[in-house]
């Protein structure tokens, strides 16, 4: 847990820091914001930032979006007017803490920031044997590749790595490459000089340099666009990096584990991944059971989030009871672990009985412990949630989620199920044609191609891409 805090706080400062080293945290302290921003920009990571209500939170949170720095901002203060605390909090702050500091209080939050990240529940037998194999792992500096379905808790089993291995007072980095844009992950990961590019207004340490002595784990590495591949496949050959707009190789020391949710052999097979590259990131393989495979982790899992969402909410924690269980116990789920966490977010939200009562599981109509069945199109009749009629072809008569129908027919599903819907009548609509179906969705072609190959992963049927187009 790194924790910055920023401002002079009237020598609170001290103090609050002192509580967060006995925490467990590693404390760095800047003036404000500007000396801030550029310890960012120079590799001085945070999982956390306090910052005194007195400085410019909501340009100072402007300036962190522009650099793609993401990190919760927690304002603070000495006898501040409510105003100014509201204020904060409207500004983008996630909290406001009054000072002089509360060590439970700031425990707390540091608790909230570190808790799910590193929880990892495993009674089933066939997720300890994942964990045996990760405890022999992650004392070495093997490169490790991290294999599952989406949501199977590929990023939490990567903190585990970490802090199971000879790294765990270093450093832990986190990159989504399927979140950043293909032009912005370089800089990302490799980091830049002032003026490199537009926008470039000062030198940004990469998290490849920001990793150093420490782990760095690319999610969903797949996602990278073959050029970056190549300079992937250098970086681990050399261990060097070159930021953009400097002739000047930096040296790195770093642990990569990788994940991806895809059958990585038919990636390199289709030309998609470098098999070299394959080859270098899959020293060490540990796949991930899906849920619906570690049966025995099921409730502990749900109870998990139930607490969690209970706190979180101000109600009072439940049991599940019997039929509960057996409601959880029976679903596929899908979406795994996350999907599993929704769920149990809506049944304490919902739940009206002394324990959380199996009315209160909203879980999708698609049979309990069957396969995924693609997508259909709906009944001539039926209410079409996604605002796309027929054979997926959108009308002046139907506009979207606008009639009670509609609105009703979206009761109880996850917007992640209807956005699928929508892709896939519209794919169909537009006979396979993918530029077409992107330009009537409004996203990008990437991010159709992206969304098409995580729905064929979890099983669905895909139209077949229009020849030519």
């Amino acid at each position: 847990m790194r924790l910055m805090i920023v401002g002079q706080l009237e020598g609170y400062i001290s103090a609050a820091g002192k509580i967060a080293l006995q925490r467990g945290a590693k404390v760095i302290h800047c003036e404000d914001t500007l000396q801030a921003l550029g310890a960012l920009r120079n590799g001085k990571g945070a999982d956390l930032a306090m910052v005194d209500v007195k400085q410019k939170i909501g340009d100072f949170i402007k300036e962190l979006a522009k650099e793609r720095i993401h990190i919760p901002i927690v304002a603070c203060g000495v006898g501040t007017d409510a105003r100014i605390a509201v204020k904060a909090i409207q500004d983008g702050a996630k909290e406001y803490v009054p000072l002089p500091p509360d060590a439970d209080l700031i425990a707390a939050i540091l608790e909230a920031v570190t808790e799910e990240n590193n929880t990892m529940i495993a009674h089933d037998p066939s997720m300890q044997a994942v964990i045996k194999m990760a405890d022999k792992v992650a004392p070495s500096e093997a490169t490790i590749m991290i294999t599952g379905e989406s949501g199977t808790g590929k990023e939490v089993m990567s903190r585990y790595i970490h802090n199971k291995s000879k790294r765990k007072d270093g450093t832990f980095i986190a990159v989504n490459c399927a979140a950043i844009p293909e032009n912005l992950l370089e800089s990302e990961l490799f980091g830049h000089e002032k003026g490199a590019f537009t926008g470039a207004t000062g030198r940004r340490i990469g998290k490849f340099e920001e990793a150093h002595n420490g782990t760095l784990l690319l999610d969903e590495v797949t996602e990278m666009h073959p050029s970056l591949q190549a300079k992937l496949l250098r970086i681990i050959q050399e261990k060097e990096i070159t930021r953009i707009g400097s002739n000047e190789p930096v040296k790195v020391d770093v642990r990569l584990i990788a994940t991806s949710n895809r059958n990585l052999e038919d990636s390199v097979k289709k030309g998609q991944f470098r098999e070299d590259l394959y080859f270098r990131l899959n020293v060490m393989n540990i796949k991930l059971p899906a849920l619906r495979e570690r049966p025995s982790d099921i409730v502990p899992l749900a109870l998990f989030f139930a607490d969690k969402f209970s706190e979180a909410n101000g109600v009072d924690k439940k049991k599940l009871d019997k039929e509960t269980e057996r409601k959880l116990q029976a679903y596929h789920w899908r979406g795994n672990i996350r999907e599993l966490e929704n769920t149990m977010h809506r049944a304490v939200l919902m739940s009206v009985a002394d324990d959380i009562e199996a009315d209160a599981i909203h879980l999708q109509d698609m049979g309990a412990s069957q396969p995924t069945q693609p997508a259909t199109q709906p009944a001539a009749n039926a209410p079409d949630p996604t605002g796309i009629s027929g054979a997926g072809r959108p009308t002046e008569s139907s506009p979207p989620l606008q009639n009670t129908g509609a609105v009703e027919a979206l009761v109880g599903r996850t917007i992640s199920d209807v956005e699928r819907d929508m892709i896939l009548n519209t794919l169909d609509h537009c006979v396979g044609n993918r530029t077409h179906a992107a330009n009537i969705l409004g996203i990008s072609i990437r991010t159709l191609r992206n969304k098409l190959n995580q729905y064929k992963d979890e099983g669905t049927a895909i139209p077949a891409a229009n020849t030519g187009r």
